[in-house]
């Protein structure tokens, strides 16, 4: 493998493949380049002297200004670099798209709904109003595996602390949410489970769910019985029979959603891992399909790149709201904008936000964007869709559950195992987590610092994907505990 890798002729540092030891001569366009500490894989090289103040360039963007001079060949990250961030901003709109080749679809096995739409799995899930009664969904999910038959792919409960003592915002959300769960495709039946006394009504939840097919959604408040968990258990009994009935069918990837989301990233992730999600986004879209693109705080100091990519000026503007109402979210707490990256993030090499955020959006791919989501809203338009959301993993992955992602693209340099509700495809950096974690680990993207080409390796990716939106392979999280539902929560809890 080769020692260091420059992402764009722009850049002014390169980023080390490996561990580089001080005095370490390397060959760089065919000038010599001695480096000056030891530099640990992922982080980065200075590739010419730089003043202090003087932009820091890597992805051919700046990621940040020289906080002291930096020396030809110096280590370059948090103790000589820092951040440009700090302030809302104003931006002009200039178009900076292209359209797509159109590319026939391929298809996979899928369960087609009702309603028309598809899922990718078939399960039936019981989705409490309120954390009161987390206890009992449990205990129902547990009393119903008895329904479970090969027709379906699991009887899971999703808890939550929310539904109560929540105001204004917090409360639509959490309603928001629940609807979102309810109302998606990878759900045969759902039984919705309140408790009697909750500011989150079962009256005001079924206005808020709106139309729904009364085989597949049945709802139960617990204080109307004497014993809720077998009245409980009685309904999953119906439920599981009403899911039983669909079996998987063949469907256009044109019907797939597909979340895009990085955590524990590292110095590799957007060399590798981001840009093969991209460039399957790339593919899908291509093909009619759909992507989403969320962790807002992980597009600052990137998001012009993404504004400049709205398919129209409305796009444009619903864009530079959804960056502006983040940020004013950071400031009403008092928190810095650059609070982001993580001490796992530095310690693999990323040094600032931006340097985050550039390597972030890569997983977004080179497509327009045709629509810009708040928290909760369901998709709507094919192609590339941004969504509102934080940068914390859980939150995140679970809002594009929620926004009608059928699979969830999760990049990592540095592993985990969580699951959201739908199944959490982790995708390695390095091939040396891949290996070390390889329960965890769906796929390497490492290979492409290995000799492997984007057009190999994104082909082997896409149909990796389709087998697991068909049910022929398994996410890997999938077999761990997927049974909490966390809600974005900004507000005062009474």
């Amino acid at each position: 493998m080769k020692q260091f890798y420059q992402i764009n002729p722009k850049d002014t540092v390169i980023v080390a493949l490996q561990p580089i030891p001080a005095g370490t001569v390397l060959d760089v366009d065919g000038k010599e380049l001695k480096v000056a500490n030891d530099v640990p894989p992922g982080h980065k090289i200075a590739l010419k002297e730089m003043n202090e103040g003087e932009p820091i360039v890597k992805y051919g963007f700046p990621i940040g200004t020289a906080a002291r001079n930096i020396q030809s060949g110096e280590w370059v990250h948090t103790h000589n670099v820092k951040t440009t961030l700090g302030e809302l901003l104003d931006y002009t709109y200039t178009p900076d798209f292209h359209e797509l080749e159109a590319i026939a679809p391929k298809t996979f096995e899928g369960y087609r709904r009702k309603d028309g739409k598809v899922g990718v799995r078939n399960e039936v899930w019981i989705i409490p109003t309120v954390g009161c009664v987390n206890s009992i969904v449990k205990q129902i999910e547990l009393q119903s595996q008895q329904y479970l038959t090969p027709e379906l792919d699991g009887i899971f409960c999703y808890t939550h602390p929310y539904g109560c003592s929540q105001l204004s915002d917090d409360h639509t959300n959490t309603q928001k949410a629940l609807t979102g769960m309810i109302h998606h495709p990878n759900a045969g039946a759902v039984l919705v489970v309140g408790l009697g006394c909750e500011n989150n009504t079962m009256e005001q939840m079924q206005k808020m769910i709106g139309d729904y097919d009364s085989e597949r959604v049945k709802f139960m408040v617990c204080q109307e019985f004497e014993d809720e968990v077998e009245v409980g258990v009685q309904l999953m009994e119906e439920l599981c029979r009403y899911a039983s009935q669909f079996r998987r069918e063949e469907c256009s990837v044109s019907d797939l959603v597909i979340g895009l989301k990085c955590g524990g990233s590292d110095g590799f992730s957007g060399i590798t891992a981001n840009p093969l999600v991209g460039a399957f986004s790339d593919l899908l879209v291509a093909q009619g399909g759909t992507s989403i693109l969320t962790e807002v705080p992980e597009m600052f100091g990137a998001e012009t790149i993404l504004m400049n990519r709205g398919k129209d000026r409305a796009t444009f503007d619903k864009t530079v709201d959804l960056i502006n109402d983040f940020k004013k979210y950071f400031m009403r707490y008092g928190e810095e904008i650059d609070s982001n990256p993580s001490p796992g993030n530095k310690a693999g090499g990323i040094t600032t936000l931006e340097d985050k955020s550039l390597g972030c959006i890569q997983k977004g791919g080179t497509a327009k964007v045709v629509d810009v989501l708040g928290y909760a809203q369901p998709v709507a338009h094919k192609g590339l869709n941004l969504l509102q959301g934080p940068g914390n993993d859980l939150v995140a992955s679970t809002a594009l559950a929620i926004s009608g992602a059928h699979i969830v693209l999760f990049t990592t340099g540095r592993g985990t195992p969580f699951a959201c509700p739908v199944p959490t495809i982790k995708v390695s950096s390095n091939t040396a987590l891949s290996q070390k974690k390889s329960g965890w680990i769906d796929f390497n993207a490492g290979q492409l610092l290995e000799g492997k080409s984007m057009t190999e390796v994104a082909g082997e990716f896409f149909d990796f994907i389709v087998d697991v939106a068909s049910g022929r392979k398994h996410a890997k999280s999938e077999l761990l505990d997927k049974r909490d539902l966390p809600i974005f929560k900004d507000g005062v809890t009474l």
